[in-house]
């Protein structure tokens, strides 16, 4: 197993190279001038050009592209342009929010779309097989924007029972001590249940509005790995054994099928994390996402790129646990082929 991983992240080292040059190029070939924007609109065209030269703007691209290596070399990934601060510091301080949104979403969504997927795949063309269908169509079909502001509108504005859909606390309350970073964590760690409930309630609308659209393709995946499964053979030499129905659905049926379901799961907790820049925006989460978008708005470059840095290093670990998990689920499984 120590030899995978460490196989599995020199073989992503090119990934991580590739991705550090596209970001780089493709952040200075985006329209904008960071230096414009940080003189003002009524700066003159030599205030302008000061300020380029002090951001290093006005020097060759490659002399800049070597100059972000070596930083980077040096675990620099550069100053915050829009708020001054190291971006490494700001991603260690916004990343929790992220992850504790995206994680939470994820579990809702596979505690409801796993059962969902095996009762519809045992009982094909039943009630549950429709709900099943519908349940995963409409989550494929309703924007994510649109089902947050939805909601936010429903639950908050018309029935008031959620909290004002901004940020991860209610202003009412102090945040709790931080020692993860995951609030739910940090307040359980410090003993105060009210708080608790307070950060929770928090994060329903938007782990709710993130889960419905994740909750498609990890139950669509469910159905039809397990609708495989139970018409293999040896499910039916289980069957003709007398096993009980539990043991032959769980033991011999879900656990063959998982293969598929825990790539599925992967791959979607990637997008998750990606794309939950739209769900931070909706709900006012301070999050990655919407620390990278607010960067991109005023063409600085650094937490942009580290942003996507970020994501990629996130991805190489998230496909090492999935080999990983590979290996625990099925032992005859290869997954260093």
């Amino acid at each position: 197993m120590l030899r995978l991983i460490l196989t599995r992240l020199l073989a992503a080292l090119p990934n991580l190279a590739g991705v550090v040059v596209i970001t780089f190029v493709l952040t200075r070939a985006l329209p904008g001038d960071p230096a414009a924007y940080f003189a003002g609109a009524a700066a003159t065209q030599e205030a302008v050009a000061q300020v380029r030269a002090q951001l290093g703007l006005d020097r060759p691209m490659v002399e800049q592209f070597f100059s972000y290596l070596g930083a980077l070399a040096k675990g620099d990934l550069g100053l915050s342009i829009s708020t001054g601060q190291p971006v490494l510091t700001e991603l260690l301080q916004r990343l929790p929010a992220s992850l504790e949104l995206v994680f939470l979403a994820l579990v809702l969504a596979c505690a409801v779309a796993l059962p969902l997927g095996v009762l519809a795949a045992t009982r094909p063309g039943s009630w549950i097989d429709q709900l099943c269908r519908v349940l995963t169509t409409a989550g494929v079909s309703l924007p994510t924007f649109f089902t947050g502001l939805l909601l936010a509108y429903v639950f908050y504005f018309l029935l008031g029972w959620a909290p004002s859909p901004l940020g991860r606390l209610d202003p009412m309350f102090s945040p709790p001590p931080g020692i993860t970073g995951l609030y739910l964590v940090d307040a359980a760690l410090a003993g105060d249940g009210a708080l608790w409930w307070a950060c929770l309630r928090q994060m329903i609308l938007p782990v709710v509005t993130m889960a419905l659209f994740v909750l498609a393709p990890i139950a669509r995946m469910t159905r039809a790995s397990m609708l495989a499964v139970l018409s293999a053979d040896f499910v039916r030499t289980a069957r003709a054994s007398g096993l009980t129905r539990s043991t032959v659905l769980i033991t011999y049926a879900l656990r063959n099928a998982l293969l598929p379901v825990v790539t599925t799961l992967g791959m979607v907790f990637g997008f998750m994390l990606g794309s939950s820049v739209i769900v931070e925006k909706v709900f006012g989460w301070p999050g990655v996402g919407s620390y990278a978008i607010d960067a991109l708005t005023a063409s600085d470059y650094a937490p942009v790129q580290g942003f996507v840095l970020a994501m990629g290093i996130l991805f190489v670990l998230l496909n090492l646990l999935v080999d990983v998990l590979y290996g625990l689920i099925d032992p005859r499984v290869d997954v260093s082929a």
